[in-house]
């Protein structure tokens, strides 16, 4: 998996830190609730302020000379995160179980080429990994017939070529999240393929972000949306094989 750079610890806490002069926060708070580090550091998805591994990042800040350096290094300590109840993973793309009756997709660039993993040229490979992954789910359908949804959420759907990927019915359901401050689908749109972040993303991050005076302008300082989908599976019958 993708181990990520110091480069994007210290994206967010520059964020985590605006957020605690323009609101008032404890530092704490704003590291719990505006970054994604508690998952990062393979906590879940509780936010509980008094988990034991949580405490001691906390507790270590204090002591750190350099803050965002004990973050970058805390995390690298911690064990990889794979998405939560995943399935399978086929190239770039994986689903996981997203309750009693829906399944979640995932991407990753997983890709070693050098161009983009959605660049003309690769995006045949991306429809072949889609068409495996959903002849795998037909599969797991047979003994979880209740499968009846497919979800999605990531930055990834405002791009034409990943939309392109999928049915048109499904994009039509996207919506933006609000307040998805802790999580990938956000913070993903500022990564390479390497874990390292983008100077154009990030020059353009900051400099909305320095003009923030309130919290509830907060989602402007991002380039692209975080996008949430939600569809039939019956969508998704035959449509690789189509095309």
């Amino acid at each position: 998996m993708i181990r990520y750079s110091r480069a994007f610890f210290e994206l967010q806490w520059q964020f985590a830190e605006r957020v605690a002069v323009i609101s008032g926060m404890p530092r704490e708070q704003a590291l719990m609730h505006y970054t994604n580090f508690y998952i990062r550091f393979g906590l879940g998805r509780q936010f509980d302020a008094n988990h034991d591994v949580w405490r001691i990042y906390i507790d270590g800040l204090s002591n750190a000379a350099d803050p965002v350096d004990w973050s970058g290094r805390f995390y690298l300590a911690r064990p990889d995160v794979p998405p939560p109840s995943l399935i399978a993973a086929f190239g770039c793309f994986s689903y996981s179980n997203a309750g009693n009756d829906a399944i979640r997709l995932h991407f990753a660039n997983t890709d070693s080429r050098d161009c983009s993993p959605l660049s003309r040229e690769r995006i045949g490979e991306r429809r072949g990994e889609l068409r495996t992954l959903f002849d795998h789910v037909d599969y797991t359908r047979q003994t979880q017939p209740a499968i009846k949804r497919v979800l999605g959420a990531s930055w990834l759907y405002n791009l034409p070529a990943y939309r392109s990927l999928f049915p048109s019915s499904y994009i039509e359901t996207a919506r933006e999240l609000s307040s998805r401050f802790q999580n990938m689908p956000l913070w993903g749109q500022f990564l390479d393929r390497h874990g390292n972040v983008r100077p154009d993303m990030r020059a353009r991050f900051l400099e909305r972000l320095a003009r923030q005076t309130s919290l509830h302008e907060l989602a402007q300082c991002f380039p692209w949306r975080a996008l949430a989908v939600d569809a039939s599976i019956a969508l998704f019958d035959g449509f690789y094989r189509a095309h």
